[in-house]
């Protein structure tokens, strides 16, 4: 079991084997972390595996041509994520009589792709030599089964049963008996039967004629047998098929094009098909199954894209609204779902996460996001179906969300069995005074309050416009009454910023943080606080040159390789550019901007990740690459379309019918933008903008339906 003073953090106990650069797959409940060369490498510290419905089905596998690994050549993902490639060519082969095989006269390729609970991988086999060759080829596999806690670091008392495994002609199994009552197996369906097998290791024989290419397929099944019914509801039903974006963005610089290609083929990849529509996974390898927060804030970075997202996300997360009270589980009747289980440990309870509410954001995003949901769509009738479930929300954030009843959302800072933090920074250390003294509870975040007010004051024209006017105005007078008391309780004049958060005693945690960037996002800070807390967080003290750091380098638990105190996060990098958008620094944005469009270049397949350590940009050097980091992960995806739209300065109103750019900047690194279908219903516009001086020129390409341009500067 894991103790609870851990918080289940992502152990690294000791460093992976070998090269640390994957190559990962993902479809529905199977993701894949295979190594450079195609390989799963087992040991301490080892990530690598092809996992299934929160367990690791196969934990090693190699392929070895006459025992010894072949030479690699090269490998890398498809720029759609539908699989990966890996060349290699034949070492040397000898014995004691003298050579056997010459190296490099027999080309392998591999191409691995996943579908739902089942990997492919076809293997083409071309010689070069000048006669008929005999290739020995080995594959070695190994499953132990770990549930993704496990692999994470967790500690258990007990496991289930491993059996040895068993071949019968072309067909390996490897069978796990679980203690929730549920059997894993993995079927390795080889290409032929083995010539030889040994424990964990089939020898196979293929004859090359010269230069005439021989395709083989070696198919990866992996089963669940239950020996009695699991909940399974939420949990997806396969790989969604990948609808093309509503918007289209095209620019001139090819490095920004392929972040995007790179950020939505991402996307597209960590999507899974639930009964409610898509719903995104949080992330690859920790985090592949259903975040509250992570995909309310994902549907938010794609809004002005692809609103369709939304919608699904919304259905979702209100069919799985908590209503009832269990302490075990953080949850409370109206909140929404922080994370969604479907493994051996959350199955038996050793860990709280089946269906886990230990959020306190996640309840006013889903409010926030459905009302901005419906400005970007004017779709009264969706949110008519879904307004029972936000006036649960409502009731949560005014009732049991304020513990103490002083008018701010906050979390106890303790759990029975769960988080202590509950906002997005949810490590244990990751709220604190100026002094590093943690802070303790309840505790009242700043970036949860400006989620509360954005929530209220947006469903407030939903209450308007769907036939609730008291309703909407009782939502504007609580917005107001939470923005006059904001102000006053969070703003630290010496700072220049808002404090990260109130404890308990309602002191102020007057540290310089992120979150004061998220209390722009939705207008609740004042407008003389947005221009200081803009320069406070482009300081050199907070901004690193590859982005702005979640805690600035003065601050007394700053370290730029911790999780949440020091490092740079892409998703709250594009949150705070859009905040800083709204009060019409759209330069400010634009530094944002450059800074994570040079980190996504520097990254390999142009592919940002989770997070990034914050030391300093050194000129000449890549980013520091945090070492347990999700990539791909969901949000970090999504960024790139919410600061597009932050340096654009662009929003959609659907029931005005426009399309309004205020003050629209274009990055040094970028001279033009078009965008394509940008719109709404029944209605859309191709724009291009075109450096020209100061400020870009903006031109209509083409207009479909009634819909207008506003530029304002």
């Amino acid at each position: 079991m894991i103790p609870p003073e851990s918080d289940y953090e992502i152990l690294a106990d000791s460093a992976p084997p070998g090269d640390t650069r994957t190559l990962v797959l993902a479809c529905g409940d199977m993701f894949a972390v295979f190594d450079r060369r195609g390989a799963l490498q087992p040991g301490p510290g080892s990530r690598h595996g092809l996992y299934f419905d929160g367990a690791r089905f196969l934990s090693s596998f190699a392929l070895r041509v006459a025992g010894r690994l072949p030479l690699l050549l090269c490998s890398g993902i498809r720029h759609d994520n539908d699989g990966f490639f890996v060349h290699e060519t034949n070492p040397d082969v000898r014995e004691s009589g003298g050579p056997v095989l010459a190296r490099d006269l027999v080309h392998l390729v591999r191409r691995v792709t996943l579908s739902e609970g089942v990997c492919q991988i076809d293997l083409t086999l071309r010689s070069y030599a000048d006669r008929e060759i005999y290739l020995p080829l080995e594959v070695a596999y190994a499953a132990d089964f770990a549930d993704v806690f496990e692999v994470r670091g967790s500690r258990r008392e007990r496991r289930g049963a491993l059996h040895a495994p068993h071949v019968s002609g072309s067909l390996v199994e490897l069978v796990y008996d679980g203690l929730d009552a549920v059997q894993r197996r993995t079927r390795i369906q080889l290409p032929s039967a083995p010539v030889r097998f040994t424990h964990g290791a089939a020898a196979l024989l293929f004859a090359l004629k010269p230069n005439t290419p021989v395709t083989v397929a070696l198919r990866i099944e992996c089963e669940l047998r239950e020996r009695r019914a699991r909940h399974r509801q939420g949990f997806s039903a396969g790989c969604p098929a990948a609808d093309p974006l509503a918007t289209r963005i095209v620019t001139s610089n090819p490095a920004a094009n392929a972040w995007l290609r790179r950020s939505f083929a991402d996307l597209a990849m960590l999507t899974a098909a639930t009964a409610e529509g898509p719903f995104p996974y949080a992330g690859v390898p920790w985090y592949s199954t259903p975040f509250g927060r992570d995909a309310l804030l994902t549907a938010y970075e794609l809004l002005w894209l692809e609103p369709r997202f939304a919608r699904s996300v919304l259905r979702f997360l209100g069919a799985h609204q908590s209503k009832q009270t269990d302490p075990t589980r953080d949850a409370e009747p109206g909140k929404i779902v922080h994370e969604m289980r479907a493994g051996e440990m959350a199955s038996l309870g050793e860990v709280p996460f089946r269906a886990y509410y230990g959020s306190v954001d996640a309840t006013p995003l889903f409010a926030l996001v459905a009302a901005a949901y419906h400005e970007r769509t004017g779709d009264d009738a969706f949110l008519d179906a879904l307004w029972p479930s936000l006036e649960l929300a409502l009731a949560w954030i005014d009732g049991p969300g304020d513990v103490d009843g002083d008018g701010f959302v906050e979390y106890p800072g303790h759990s029975l069995r769960g988080l202590t933090n509950q906002g997005w920074k949810d490590s244990r250390d990751s709220v604190m005074h100026a002094d590093g003294a943690l802070a303790t509870g309840p505790i009242a975040l700043s970036e949860v309050q400006a989620y509360v007010y954005g929530a209220k004051r947006g469903l407030a024209r939903v209450a308007r416009r769907i036939g609730m006017p008291a309703r909407a105005t009782e939502l504007e007078a609580g917005a107001e009454r939470l923005r006059d008391a904001f102000a006053a309780a969070f703003w630290c004049e010496d700072l220049e910023c808002y404090a990260l958060a109130l404890d308990g005693r309602k002191r102020r945690c007057q540290v310089r943080s992120s979150n004061s960037g998220h209390v722009l996002l939705t207008g609740l800070a004042l407008p003389e606080h947005a221009e200081a807390i803009a320069r406070t967080l482009l300081s050199r003290d907070h901004f690193s040159g590859w982005g702005i750091r979640t805690l600035a380098a003065s601050s007394t638990r700053y370290n730029p390789m911790s999780y949440h105190n020091g490092s740079v996060w892409p998703h709250d990098n594009a949150l705070i550019a859009a905040g800083f958008a709204r009060y019409g620094l759209t330069q400010a944005a634009a530094t944002v901007f450059s800074a994570l469009f040079d980190a996504a270049w520097a990254m390999d397949d142009q592919r940002l990740p989770e997070l990034l350590c914050g030391f300093e940009r050194i000129p000449g050097e890549a980013p520091t690459c945090y070492p347990v980091a999700c990539s791909p992960q969901a949000w970090a995806a999504g960024a790139v379309s919410l600061l597009f739209q932050a340096v654009l300065g662009l929003g959609v109103d659907a029931s005005a019918r426009q399309i309004r750019l205020a003050r629209p900047v274009l990055p040094p690194s970028i001279d033009q933008v078009t965008l394509y279908g940008v719109g709404v219903e029944g209605a859309t516009l191709d724009l291009l903008l075109e450096r020209n001086g100061d400020g870009p020129q903006l031109r209509v390409l083409r207009r479909r339906g009634d819909l207008e341009v506003v530029l304002t500067g």
